[in-house]
């Protein structure tokens, strides 16, 4: 890309100075050097100083054997800034409570990547193409 048509502010503000192109995409690159997206900068979450990935959350919520689908947000919080709320679709029979799945992921992960509150819902709602549509999640907030 060599950048946006008539609008160099923009393409200042995409591209650096060694041409690389700035995506607002988070990736990891593996042993084999393959690249994976793994999450969006503008939806990370800020607690106090630190960002949350909501797509770590994500993952480590799916390893919860009654939990068939999840999604986090952040929400502005005074004293912290913001903080994570998970939204997860309890597989069919599972008798599922807040604090159940706020212990499950505090086993897991650091202090402040963890859950503060639980919204349980029928479904999580998705793009066409399998995005979780966030702003819909933060209309129920």
């Amino acid at each position: 890309m060599k950048g946006y048509l008539n609008n160099p502010d923009a393409t200042a503000a995409a591209i650096d100075t060694e041409g690389g192109l700035h995506t607002g995409d988070i990736a990891r690159i593996d042993e084999d050097h393959h690249l994976s997206i793994v999450d969006r900068l503008k939806e990370l979450i800020k607690v106090k100083a630190f960002q949350v990935a909501p797509a770590e959350l994500e993952a480590t919520l799916l390893e919860h054997p009654d939990i068939a689908d999840a999604a986090v947000i952040g929400v502005p919080d005074d004293e912290s800034g913001e903080i994570p709320i998970a939204f997860v679709v309890a597989r069919v029979s599972a008798t599922l409570a807040e604090p159940d799945v706020k212990a499950f992921v505090a086993n897991r992960v650091a202090r402040y990547n963890r859950i503060e509150r639980v919204g349980f819902v029928d479904s999580i709602p998705k793009s066409a193409a399998g995005k979780i549509l966030r702003r819909d999640l933060r209309e129920l907030v």
